[in-house]
């Protein structure tokens, strides 16, 4: 089913003249890999950066063509700015998001726009925010393995434990966790227009790639589509009141992380890592990143710091102890606390009910309130001094 979609939509888009109506968008290879699953399409269409703008239209008309096809429920189309040959300047390409409807103005989170007429946000230095959401925060981690995702989920329930209203954005879009986490299962319903509803577990407004598609799918996307996907994840969605989103991001530093820093006014940014020197050494990669596009940096949790026997009851430092603390103070960030490798926390995480709601009174629950506190306090702080102007960031 998914291959005849996805030939139909080839078809259709063969038939969409190409910028200044000369050929289609297909023969000039304007499209990248067209994405199918559960009826939803997603593809982006190559066009000169200069008329990114200019060419909405030609977006629209792709957009609209591919919505009639039988079988296809929703499309994702975004136009991939790229610059020409000997251009200057070396920013990668990025999607450029489609210009409002009357339907998405309101009292509802605004989409991701193209570039208007006033100047951008980089250009003013000033991110604009999401509507309705206070602070947000990412969770991050240099390389993949190390607990962020359970850290992220239990870390928001911790905040929503301190009596915060709390939101997470799964902006893992090859390896989405969240929907696993918090044990919630569903298609985010519209609102209006292209503005969605997200869904909620144990209290907590969730957003995730894991929603779109079935668990088993890979996500076989190049950077453009993953940044359209996570700008609309996050900008597209009736959020709500909320006091802190906290931000699932992916391992690593690509794409979704210099996404984030560029676009969204970060409160700062929490590093989780085991204890050994090879994750520390990814760790401190990802920490740098975050200070080199001036996003604080609230501190550093270690996770699967020690192991307790429920046998003998003797402490076993399986990855080592105390390499994030020592890192921490090295560089000169807080430490925001040791989180044990315990067969409870991988067992609840695994079966989407996190320590933190399942054994609220228990040892486990008291380490991630206890972060959940000093994350906050490193928050205001950074408050404190006062608002920081956006960076421009520059790739050497």
């Amino acid at each position: 089913m998914s291959e005849a979609i996805k030939e139909a939509v080839l078809d259709r888009l063969s038939k969409v003249k190409g910028p200044d109506l000369e050929g289609d968008l297909v023969s000039l290879g304007l499209v990248s890999d067209v994405f199918v699953s559960d009826g939803r399409v997603a593809f982006s269409i190559t066009v000169p950066a200069e008329r990114a703008q200019q060419l909405e239209p030609l977006r629209q008309a792709a957009e609209k063509v591919v919505k009639e096809i039988d079988g296809v429920e929703a499309a994702m189309v975004a136009l991939t700015a790229e610059k020409a040959a000997g251009s200057s300047g070396s920013a990668p390409a990025a999607p450029v998001r489609p210009a409002p409807s009357k339907a998405q103005v309101g009292d509802v989170p605004p989409p991701m726009q193209a570039r208007a007429k006033s100047q951008a946000p980089e250009q003013t230095g000033q991110k604009p925010g999401v509507p309705g959401v206070k602070t947000i925060i990412a969770v991050a981690s240099g390389k993949g393995g190390v607990g962020k995702s359970t850290t992220t989920a239990n870390l928001a329930l911790g905040l929503q434990a301190n009596g915060l209203k709390v939101g997470v954005l799964d902006a893992d879009i090859y390896g989405p966790s969240v929907p696993r986490l918090f044990n919630v299962t569903g298609r985010p319903e519209p609102v209006s227009g292209r503005i969605l509803k997200p869904l909620e577990g144990y209290g907590i407004k969730v957003m995730s790639m894991g929603f779109m598609v079935e668990e088993e799918t890979p996500m076989i996307w190049r950077g453009p589509m993953v940044i359209s996907a996570l700008t609309q994840m996050l900008r597209e969605v009736a959020w709500g009141e909320l006091d802190v989103l906290v931000v699932d991001m992916p391992p690593g530093t690509g794409d979704a992380q210099l996404t984030m820093a560029q676009q969204v006014p970060l409160a700062g940014a929490v590093i989780v890592s085991t204890p050994q020197d090879l994750a520390l050494i990814d760790a401190r990669k990802g920490l740098n990143m975050f200070r080199r596009v001036d996003v604080p940096v609230l501190g550093i949790v270690e996770n699967m710091s020690y192991f307790l026997c429920p046998d003998c009851g003797g402490r076993h430092d399986i990855f080592g102890h105390g390499g994030a603390r020592a890192e921490a103070e090295k560089l000169g960030v807080p430490f925001l606390g040791e989180v044990p490798l315990d067969m409870q926390i991988r067992e609840t995480s695994d079966a989407g009910t996190p320590v933190v709601v399942s054994d609220p009174d228990g040892a486990h629950t008291a380490v991630y309130r206890a972060i959940a506190s000093r994350v906050l306090e490193e928050i205001a702080r950074y408050e404190g001094e006062g608002a920081r102007t956006a960076p421009n960031i520059v790739m050497e």
